[in-house]
């Protein structure tokens, strides 16, 4: 077994169970593994420490794929991780047609994120059994992709697997971005999954991510058990998440923005698809942070604002230009909230924590010249568990709060 020797007192934060080595860390490298090949990781005394994925043009060098030594990285192996995947989802999630199935590192499966869509097969071309698709985000997952997507069909019954690995990380990992069919068959060009009784169309093949934000699904139902009879302003809106959530809990208006005129047309047809009053909502195709600033000079008003917005701070680099960002759009919102509105903000930037985050939402208010207090603290649902060794792994935070 080839084997990564550390450099003297590197291995503390293996000790912790860390699942990642940086390649800073690392003091020898005994052979000549090939990406994705497993390797053993020894401190610097000889000690074993784990068996992860070796990614040679890749910053983070290892990923752990185990810290028990007795344990073989094998075909097996990946059908326990993925069954033990599958078994949480299936006890955590319930009213919901699309899940978070397996998520990165807290599912001792780093790189790989899967997502599961149970389509409505009332509807006409619906995938029967669903769609599962994947993103194979480092070299180890890629290395054993055929044992993995074997591992999901057999583990789910669900015979559709799609790839929608066209994400820029794997430029760093060395692995050209990708997409297609790896089992079954294709997605349709729009595939119907319920959430909470309400129905989104997802575009599988082309949409952000794997077609649809499974992760803000808790956060969707917050906003519609606060939405009755309130003005409700949706800020990158993608295909109206937010928005039809708004609807189905009895906002009174919603305003969507977003820059996309393909995920606008989405979103309305999920109004249709919902059969929801299409003249509460109305859908504004054009640049938030400008659409914004026009609002609040019109003197517009809402109750409710929701502030999801791409990722800003792709890495450390771009931190404080991100946090520029953020709190331009906050400083528009808490001007455009009512006394006692809510205002629903989110970071998705792994770079900015939550410290950071409500740092910059606290000084929007402060310019805004008003009173801010946080009802809750916002994540991921419970099939996107977060391992207690890896803060990396909280990429989605998110504020509620009232102006008092």
């Amino acid at each position: 077994m080839q084997t990564v020797t550390l450099k003297p007192s590197k291995e503390k934060s293996l000790l912790r169970r860390h699942p990642w080595i940086y390649a800073n860390a690392i003091d020898r490298v005994d052979g000549k593994p090939a990406p994705g090949a497993t390797v053993i990781v020894r401190a610097h005394d000889g000690r074993f420490l784990a068996r992860g994925a070796y990614s040679p043009q890749s910053q983070i060098r290892v990923r752990v794929w185990s810290f028990d030594e007795n344990e073989p990285i094998d075909h097996a192996f990946f059908k326990r991780r993925v069954q033990r995947a599958v078994a949480h989802r299936t006890t955590m999630v319930s009213g919901t047609g699309a899940v978070r199935l397996v998520f990165g590192e807290a599912d001792g499966l780093p790189g790989l994120i899967v997502d599961y869509y149970v389509a409505d097969t009332a509807e006409a071309g619906a995938t029967p059994r669903g769609q599962l698709v994947c993103q194979f985000m480092a070299a180890g997952v890629e290395a054993w992709k055929d044992a993995i997507v074997a591992a999901l069909t057999g583990a789910t019954g669900c015979p559709n697997v799609y790839e929608r690995s066209d994400v820029s990380i794997r430029d760093k990992e060395g692995l050209e971005q990708t997409t297609g069919v790896l089992a079954g068959d294709a997605p349709p060009a729009t595939l119907i999954s319920n959430e909470n009784g309400v129905r989104y169309h997802v575009d599988v093949p082309n949409g952000h991510k794997t077609g649809f934000y499974v992760d803000q699904r808790d956060n969707r139902a917050l906003v519609a058990q606060y939405a009755a009879e309130r003005d409700v302003l949706n800020c990158f809106c993608y295909t109206g998440g937010f928005s039809l959530a708004a609807l189905k809990g009895g906002a009174k208006r919603v305003v969507s923005i977003d820059s996309s005129g393909d995920a606008l047309a989405l979103a309305q047809q999920n109004v249709v698809a919902n059969g929801f009053d299409a003249e509460r909502a109305t859908w504004l195709d054009a640049d938030a942070f400008k659409t914004l600033r026009r609002l609040v000079d019109e003197g517009e008003r809402f109750d409710l604002i929701v502030l999801d917005p791409p990722k800003f701070a792709p890495t450390r680099d771009s931190v404080d230009r991100a946090a520029r960002a953020y709190k331009d759009i906050n400083l528009s919102g808490f001007k455009l909230l009512r006394p006692g509105g809510l205002l629903f903000t989110y970071s998705c930037s792994g770079a900015i924590d939550m410290d950071l985050f409500q740092k910059i939402v606290a000084g929007a208010a402060a310019d805004a010249k008003v009173d801010a207090r946080i009802l809750k603290r916002l994540g991921a649902g419970v099939d996107h568990p977060l391992l207690a060794a890896f803060p990396e792994g909280e990429y989605l935070k998110g504020l509620l709060l009232q102006i008092v």
